[in-house]
Order: C-alpha cells, then sequence, then structure tokens
C-alpha cells in the first residue's frame, strides 16, 4: 500500500500518538541496512554522480545481500557503488534508463548481461520516473505513448486514447528506498541540494522502508517552506557530516 494513502483522520488518531516525540535518526548505519535480506528489491537514488547515497550503499556491501533486484537511473559509470554492487555478485536484476558503459572495454555489469548472468529491465526515462511515481500514488498502471511499435511495446497491452496508439506501463515499487539528502530534522523531514533531488522523493513514497543519509540533521525542526521530502516518506536518516 503507498505511504501516502495510509493517514488517519483526525478524529481516529489518539491524542498520545500525536505528540510523541518520533525521532528518526540513527547513529549505526549497519544495523538498519541490516534489515535488507536476500531477495529484496531496492530503490537507489542519483542521477550521474550527484545523489547517491554512498555511505548507506558502502554499508550494504560490507554486509553483503545477494539476489537483489536494484532500481536506479544510470549503471554507466563503473566506478560507482550501484555498480561496486554488482561486482560483488549481490544483484540479479537491474531496472534502470541507461546500462551501455563508456570508455574501452565492457564493464562488470556489461559483461554479466552478456553471459546471462544478470537481468535488465531498460526503460525510457520518463516511464522509469513515471512508474515510480505511479507506485507512490498507488496507481498500478497507465497508459502511455512512449515505447509504441518499439521492442518495449512486446508483450504488453495497447490503446489508442487521444488519437495515439499508447502501452499498459505497471508501477514501480520496492521493498527499500536508499536515498541522499542535503538536511533533515529528526523527524524525517529532508530537503536537498540541486540534483540531488532527483528521483529521491518519488522512490521514497513508492518504498515500504525508507533510509536517508544526509549532510546533516537539524537541531530544530525544518522549516515547512525548506521541506523537499516530508517525513511520512522517510523512516531512518543519518547524518555523514559529508556533502555529496
Amino acid at each position: 500500500m503507498p505511504r501516502g494513502s495510509l493517514k488517519l483522520p483526525s478524529e481516529l488518531v489518539p491524542e498520545s500518538s500525536i505528540i510523541m516525540d518520533l525521532n528518526k535518526r540513527i547513529n549505526s548505519v549497519e544495523n538498519i541496512v541490516g534489515k535488507i535480506k536476500n531477495g529484496s528489491t531496492i530503490m537507489i537514488s542519483g542521477f550521474g554522480e550527484a545523489g547517491v547515497p554512498n555511505r548507506l550503499l558502502g554499508s550494504l556491501k560490507k554486509l553483503g545481500p545477494t539476489d537483489l533486484t536494484i532500481i536506479v537511473n544510470s549503471v554507466t559509470r563503473s566506478h560507482s557503488l550501484p555498480h561496486a554492487l554488482i561486482e560483488a555478485n549481490m544483484v540479479s536484476k537491474v531496472i534502470t534508463t541507461s546500462a551501455r558503459g563508456r570508455g574501452f572495454g565492457l564493464s562488470t555489469f556489461e559483461k554479466k548481461l552478456r553471459d546471462g548472468e544478470i537481468e535488465l529491465e531498460c526503460i525510457p526515462q520518463g516511464n522509469f520516473a513515471e512508474r515510480i511515481r505511479a507506485g507512490g500514488a498507488g496507481i498500478p498502471a497507465f497508459y502511455t505513448p512512449v515505447g509504441f511499435g518499439t521492442v518495449l511495446a512486446e508483450g504488453k497491452e495497447t490503446r489508442r486514447l487521444n488519437g495515439k496508439e499508447c502501452i499498459l506501463e505497471k508501477s514501480i515499487v520496492s521493498d527499500f528506498a536508499l536515498i541522499r539528502g542535503d538536511q533533515a530534522d529528526k523527524y524525517g523531514n529532508i530537503n536537498f541540494s540541486y540534483t540531488q533531488m532527483n528521483f529521491a522523493p518519488i522512490m521514497a513514497a513508492a518504498s515500504k522502508t525508507t533510509i536517508a543519509e544526509v549532510r546533516e540533521i537539524l537541531v530544530t525542526p525544518m522549516e515547512h517552506m525548506q521541506i523537499q521530502l516530508p517525513s511520512v516518506y522517510v523512516d531512518h536518516v543519518f547524518a555523514t557530516g559529508e556533502s555529496a
């Protein structure tokens, strides 16, 4: 069930829960990341190298769960931590918008794909974003003209809408979202620095559990006009003290 649909009318919420101090700050990344088990589906924020939760991914790599499905904008950078999970034989499927590497030779991911050791679902970036957004909004599927008449449409339902041929795309949800922000308060409200924002908010909404790393956690509650990702979509926040 999408997070946004879990709100209850105020008259049904006990007064004690309204005033409860919800501190989502964590000091041990390993304990929380350790909840990610074999076979989990994980969304990873980032656009290029901006907004990638490197501290969380580093901890995940050390723990070493396997048979993971990762949902990430790009796996073209062989030096990135999302790619490091693939090199560590932790990933069985990748859902992404960009899978072809640059430079000389094949990346580990490309070799595994060639040899049939990993599954790939490559999606146009707009469809990628909308499928995740739909997942967070509780929309199971939607029609889009993007991809009609191509291999992306194979096996998918089609309809003609408003004079355009469209294909049915299913929403994407996950067990965990690992995201990177700039600041948070202890309640889990987050803001971002420029491109950091990318896919993070929609991934948080489309996941059962969201773990966020940020540069700093504020002492006081975040001003409402600064909040770009509300705490209802965040379960744990961790301060790295580092910009990214």
